[in-house]
């Protein structure tokens, strides 16, 4: 990997184009090097864990109203499929209401560094784009891997939490250059497409503060969405603004660290393999990636409270982590709504307090019945809620930021005292899943997450059948393949919608 410093530049001042952090990224995503088999296998796990959550959500409003939405733009055989129902409809529209999907549970794939992300985002646009262009197995997976590499080392080197900058802005931009490799396009259009896609995602992060919306679904689905416009942009001629990062007038200058500050993006040189999916991790749990680690904690914890009176017996609880856990899903975060039992499902998975609660009390965690207002209002959940807090910890933050896989953690110190003064305590650094948990997740363990999600919702022939599709991806003649659809009788049970616009 090679640092980049990237600064704010005067437009007076010489910056060849070559010196651009798009034009970079865009020779990273035309570098033909080969996908590794280790990234491969990756990248199947990670198709077929999309599938999993956005199967268990299409029964949800929000994936239904996007779905509605998509289904006012169909198209020919040159469309793309739309997760859940039979037809093609327009690329666009469909990474739209899959992304949706996707995204609605908070249930997949994550990397944390100096920002957070969900990489998985990336797949829902580049799959559109490659069922609409009749692109190959071994185009997907090119793409993907360059998708990835880019989210995550963006991730790495430029922090938009600080700034209060949602982190779908570094996913408009990923997504883009993932469509470059998908499209086997040149570099100069791909450095427009990523210019223009990082201009139209810039939003801020009040999505994700004080009582949080359904917008938090559909936010990365829009920035997948423009991304895949701004390629279509791009390729007919069009340029972006630019310097996009470095500019007088642009995001570093503006909305980030100001012109005077330098970050430092790692990029593959040219010919390195593309191995930053390896880097992330999936969630065994629908939560907020930083509560995966606590909720393990909490359930091994769950036999010592009932061994020293049960949970009533409860006194304080206080979790000591790092500061993103703290200021973002903690007390620190000073939003009253995560200790409000009427708060809504998005809010309560942004709420380590209501999360480490249900999980000690009830040693599982589940993404419906664990989020239910009758689970949210029950008396002894709240009185126990309302005495969790959480603390910044010095430690937890540096290894929460820390470059070294082994030691690198996102978990926290459980403190438990009970009423007759006797102190319970544990700490776990990664959950049960991560990869170097206690049960690391491998090919069986995503298998096991979409048969166990789709149970009910999904025929078990539907089911096989989509596995079996996606396990042979690099020969995969149609990539419509992999799409799943509910039969009528349980798409019925969707929620009614009210109508819109489109």
């Amino acid at each position: 990997m090679r640092i980049h410093e990237v600064r704010t530049h005067a437009s007076a001042e010489p910056f060849p184009l070559e010196d651009h952090l798009a034009w970079k990224i865009a020779q990273v995503a035309v570098d033909p090097v080969e996908v590794v088999p280790e990234v491969r296998e990756m990248v199947i796990n990670r198709i077929i864990d999309n599938a999993a959550v956005a199967v268990a959500s299409l029964l949800r409003r929000p994936v239904t109203t996007a779905r509605a939405q998509a289904q006012a733009h169909p198209r020919d055989a040159r469309g793309a499929t739309v997760f859940g129902i039979p037809g093609r409809y327009s690329p666009e529209w469909a990474a739209w209401a899959n992304g949706t999907a996707v995204r609605e549970l908070d249930f997949h794939d994550t990397f944390l560094a100096a920002d957070y992300s969900h990489p998985g985002d990336n797949i829902p646009p580049i799959l559109a784009v490659a069922q609409s262009q009749g692109s190959t197995g071994e185009d997907l997976i090119r793409a993907i891997t360059t998708a990835y590499e880019i989210h995550v080392d963006l991730v790495k080197g430029i922090c938009l939490h600080e700034h209060k900058i949602d982190h779908v802005a570094h996913l408009g931009p990923a997504a883009a250059a993932g469509l470059g490799t998908l499209l086997h396009l040149p570099p100069e259009v791909i450095y427009q497409a990523i210019g223009q896609a990082l201009h139209t995602t810039t939003a801020t992060r009040q999505s994700r503060k004080g009582e949080i919306s359904s917008w938090k679904a559909f936010a990365p689905a829009f920035a997948g969405k423009m991304a895949i416009e701004a390629v279509d942009r791009a390729m007919r001629g069009e340029g972006a603004p630019a310097p996009i990062w470095e500019g007088e007038d642009g995001v570093i200058a503006w909305l980030l660290s100001g012109r005077d500050h330098i970050y430092h993006v790692p990029l593959p040189e040219q010919g390195e393999p593309k191995r930053g999916i390896l880097e992330t991790y999936t969630k065994e749990h629908s939560a907020e990636y930083q509560s995966q680690a606590p909720i393990d904690l909490a359930r091994s914890l769950k036999p010592q409270v009932e061994a020293a009176g049960g949970i009533t017996e409860v006194d304080s609880v206080v979790l000591h982590t790092s500061h993103h856990t703290h200021h973002v899903i903690g007390t620190g975060a000073n939003d009253p709504q995560k200790m409000d039992p009427q708060a809504s499902r998005e809010t309560l998975d942004h709420s380590i307090m209501y999360i480490f609660a249900v999980a000690l009390q009830d040693g599982v965690w589940h993404h419906e019945h664990s989020y239910s207002r009758k689970r949210a209002t029950r008396p002894d959940t709240v009185e126990l809620w309302q005495k969790i807090t959480t603390v910044e910890e010095p430690e937890w933050t540096r290894r929460y930021h820390s470059e070294d896989p082994s030691e690198k953690a996102f978990g926290a110190r459980a403190v438990i005292t009970m009423r007759s003064g006797e102190v319970i305590e544990g700490e776990l650094g990664v959950a049960d899943a991560h990869p170097l948990g206690a049960r690391p997740f491998g090919r069986e363990q995503y298998i096991e997450k979409f048969r166990t999600l789709a149970h009910g919702i999904l025929p078990e022939a539907e089911q096989d059948r989509f596995l079996t599709a996606a396990q042979t991806l690099p020969d995969l003649g149609d990539l419509a393949e992999l799409n799943i659809v509910l039969d009528s009788a349980t798409l019925a049970t969707a929620p009614n919608i009210g109508k819109g616009l489109l």
